[in-house]
């Protein structure tokens, strides 16, 4: 599936429940392992895993077979996963994702040479 269409069917998947605050960014050029990340926060733990299940949900239907989903399976979860390769979706509690701040890792500007 091609990139923008991959992004794309995530961020459905979380805005159809009601996934606060989602935000899209392009790593291609600062890690090897994915092409972009995509953050968004759910409301409790159970919001949290409906989120990223519809994510996988709407991906399989798509024919793309998520790599793996880490942190579904833990009671009060602050943080689910999915790793769908091109793409790795983080979905956290806002108080964790405050805490992380990954978004602004992954933003910083790249280190001269």
């Amino acid at each position: 599936m091609e990139l923008e269409t991959l992004k794309k069917m995530v961020v459905d998947a979380l805005e159809e429940l009601k996934g606060v605050d989602i935000k899209v960014l392009d790593v291609q050029e600062r890690c090897s392992f994915t092409d972009a990340m995509i953050f968004c926060s759910g409301t409790s733990d159970r919001h949290l895993k409906a989120l990223a299940n519809n994510v996988v949900v709407e991906a399989k239907k798509a024919g793309v077979q998520p790599l793996g989903v880490e942190g579904a399976d833990i009671p009060n979860t602050e943080w689910v996963l999915v790793d769908l390769a091109d793409v790795v979706v983080h979905v956290m509690l806002p108080q964790t994702r405050d805490f992380y701040q990954l978004e602004k890792f992954w933003s910083a500007p790249l280190a001269k040479e």
